[in-house]
This record gives structure tokens, sequence and C-alpha cells, in this order.
């Protein structure tokens, strides 16, 4: 992101930007020192076995397996956390969870079947509660690749505003 001459290129630095421009939803309310923490260990060893497994093939020394059993450990980390609460930090959404959410999301998908194995229930329900939510189908929005020939696609879709504009929807219980 270009912010005047100032180039924020780190996914999180951005997210600590635009929170700090308006965080309506109080994102940072519970942004203490053990939930960085827990984010810089996503972006750590977490991202580094996510990538291990994910992208195995460009690791032919290192055991995908062991990566996935690394990764995994944070998930069990993740599950004790979320035992009997919506979010990592409670009720509503921070910053950690969607930090960390998009993380978790690609670590399942390398092998849905594994993951909807095990036993990292707490986990999974939060997972699922966020790619279920209408703000994360919003910017999840599939398209039809574009062909020569065919109409021009603005991206991003302009989205409504207004009184009658869809409303955010992960701190609600279901």
């Amino acid at each position: 992101m270009l912010l005047a001459d100032t180039v924020i290129e780190e996914s999180i630095d951005v997210m600590h930007w635009a929170i700090s421009q308006s965080d309506p939803e109080y994102m940072m309310h519970h942004m203490g020192d053990a939930a960085n923490a827990l984010i810089a260990e996503c972006d750590g060893r977490f991202k580094t076995a996510l990538d291990r497994t994910k992208y195995a093939v460009r690791y032919p020394d290192i055991d995908a397996s062991e990566s996935r059993a690394t990764a995994a450990l944070f998930i069990t980390k993740l599950d004790a956390q979320l035992d009997g609460q919506q979010w990592l930090y409670g009720d509503c959404p921070t910053l950690a969870d969607l930090a960390i959410l998009p993380f978790v999301r690609q670590f399942a998908h390398t092998d849905l079947d594994w993951w909807d194995a095990q036993s990292f229930r707490h986990a999974q329900n939060w997972l699922q509660a966020f790619t279920a939510s209408d703000r994360f189908k919003s910017i999840m929005t599939k398209y039809t690749p574009w062909k020569f020939g065919d109409d021009v696609i603005l991206f991003p879709k302009p989205q409504r505003t207004g009184p009658d504009a869809p409303q955010s929807d992960l701190s609600q219980n279901d």
C-alpha cells in the first residue's frame, strides 16, 4: 500500500494503519501483548510450517507431514484459546482474529479431509463462522475468468453505501 511517500509492505501494518484511521468495531480493544505475540507466532513458525505444507514441492528436503504437524500445534493452541468463546479474545473479533484467520483458512485448504478429521473443533467452528459471514463472502467474490472479447470487468466491484447497504455480521452470534 502506498501512503503519501511511505510504502506499507506488510499486511499486518496495513491492518494497523486502517484500524488507526477508524475502529468502529473496537478490534483493538483486547489487543495486548498476548494478542500481538499470537499474531507474531502465526506470522513466524506457523506461516513457515504452512508454506512448507502447502508448497511441499518447493521444499524437497523438508518432510511435509512434519511441517503439517508443526502447524497443527499452533491450531491446537488456538483451539484451546477458543474453548468457550466465539473469538480469540471474547465475543467480538479483534485484529488478532482477522490477522490469523486467513492463514488458518489456507492451512485447512491444504487438505480439507484431514482438517475435518482433526479434533480441534473450536478452531474449525471459528473458521467456519468466519467463512460463512457476509463480510467474508463480500470480499471473496468469485468471478468468471475473463477472456479476450469479454466486457471489461472493474475490480473491485462498486459497493453500495448508505442505510440500505449490507452491515457487518462478524460480531453476531448465530
